[in-house]
């Protein structure tokens, strides 16, 4: 079987194909479509068997919990237990937007959707599309990334067919996303609320709404240890086929070090890929060679991680060197996503360059 691919736009909607993607959901089935972060692999969130069906399309451990994606702020009381006045707070200030927050979970959502926890992750979707789509199914859709599990997230509904298309019923396709990093999640069941995952709102944005928020202390490092109460906390995610590996350091430093991998890898009869910016791309003279967006237009970086990485499956490099990126607003998102694409390797660069794995 393959998906269904319909088009459309925020601004032109398609409101027949959105009922049938309504129908496909409350019955059962998985829909491909857009947010403002990246695009989602949605199933009805309260029917145990849609969540499976979820976590079998990905092939995704079914420990990881699914966000459930809600179109409107009256839909939010009949999930959860309660609202802590925080969460009503970032809700008012943030909502419709790329947050998700936890709560704990009422008893109508199954254990197969939070990944056997009593907490549930609920965001609400600025985009159009997604919207109107989730009124359709009934208000509630689960939808984790619409990738296979491991795979750099998707961007456009052409990186959704390339993963999902023989297993899933549609794909709406609503373009390039705008953001192209996963949502802020921030856990509102502790006193002081924690972000388990940075996105486009940043740690500075959220204490200006609510005061003190605090980080999990693993954002930028390995979770092994723990059972992930929200999604992409344990497992290894976003990476590329080949060994990505990044190298850190003030800029002229990074340049030269990858130039000099590069060099010795080639000479090794390896296929090379560096990731880098456009101010820097005129430094690299070997290898494939990547730009991911401008420093100075930091979102470009964002926008563009994901579909750098799958440009490089394409390419078939047996390696790949990334720059860091610790831009201002959401360095911390960038280099959460990059790390674990990498699989934490890193690689200092300066006069007694060693690869190590990043300690926070």
């Amino acid at each position: 079987m393959k998906a269904k691919l319909i088009r459309m736009t925020e601004e032109n909607l398609n409101i027949p194909a959105l009922e049938e993607a309504g129908e496909i959901l409350k019955n059962g089935g998985l829909v491909g479509f857009p947010t403002e972060t990246v695009y989602g692999l949605g199933g009805n969130a309260l029917d145990p068997e849609a969540s499976r069906k979820i976590y079998a399309a990905k092939g995704r451990p079914s420990d990881n919990p699914l966000i459930i994606h809600i179109a409107d702020l009256e839909a939010l009381p009949p999930i959860v237990r309660e609202i802590p006045e925080k969460a009503r707070i970032l809700a008012e200030a943030c909502w419709p937007g790329p947050l998700t927050m936890i709560f704990p979970k009422a008893d109508i959502v199954p254990y197969e959707t939070t990944g056997g926890l009593d907490t549930v992750a609920v965001r609400l979707p600025s985009n159009e599309i997604a919207r109107e789509m989730i009124r359709r199914a009934g208000g509630y859709v689960a939808a984790p990334s619409a990738n296979v599990s491991g795979r750099p997230s998707p961007t456009t509904a052409e990186h959704v067919a390339e993963d999902l298309g023989e297993r899933i019923e549609m794909i709406i396709d609503g373009g390039l996303v705008q953001i192209g990093l996963e949502s802020t999640i921030v856990d509102c069941t502790e006193e002081t609320p924690m972000i388990l995952r940075p996105g486009f709102l940043n740690q500075e944005k959220l204490e200006e709404i609510l005061g003190r928020v605090e980080l999990d202390p693993g954002l930028l490092g390995e979770t092994a240890h723990v059972r992930p109460k929200a999604p992409g906390m344990r497992y290894r995610h976003y990476a590329p086929k080949a060994d990505l590996s990044i190298v850190e350091g003030d800029s002229e430093a990074v340049v030269s070090e990858i130039r000099r991998l590069s060099r010795e890898y080639r000479q090794a009869g390896k296929k090379v890929g560096i990731i880098c910016t456009d101010e820097t791309r005129a430094h690299y003279t070997e290898g494939t060679v990547l730009s991911i967006g401008a420093r100075a237009e930091e979102e470009t970086i964002a926008r563009h991680l994901y579909e750098v990485l799958r440009q490089f499956d394409e390419t078939q490099v047996d390696v790949i060197f990334s720059e860091s990126f610790h831009t201002p607003q959401m360095g911390m998102a960038i280099m959460n996503r990059l790390l674990k694409a990498a699989g934490h390797r890193v690689i200092s660069a300066g006069s007694e360059s060693e690869e190590k794995e990043w300690e926070q």
